[in-house]
């Protein structure tokens, strides 16, 4: 694939970088911009990591442990399998 041809998908792409979190805040899922998760389940930090590539709106995860899973963005929110998670809101630089 050429750069150009990966510049125009990656801007294709749903920008997913950040922090998604669950309306109860138990679990934290960290989108990388390396392409790497790490999600962490209650008090136990890093729970599950691994990586994920995005193509349009729909993620595709494969853990560190080979488990694979599936998310689509509607509307803003993460669909993640059974979980559904919000972009955690950056407080502004004071």
């Amino acid at each position: 694939m050429t750069a150009n041809a990966r510049d125009r998908r990656n801007r294709e792409n749903a920008d997913v970088v950040g922090m998604w979190v669950t309306a109860d805040g138990h679990i934290r899922q960290e989108l990388l911009p390396d392409g790497r998760y790490d999600e962490a389940r209650g008090h136990r930090r890093s729970a599950y990591t691994g990586r994920y590539t995005v193509t349009g709106d729909h993620l595709d995860y494969v853990d560190d442990t080979g488990f694979t899973a599936t998310g689509d963005l509607r509307d803003g929110v993460l669909h993640h399998e059974h979980l559904v998670l919000y972009r955690e809101e950056k407080s502004p630089a004071s």
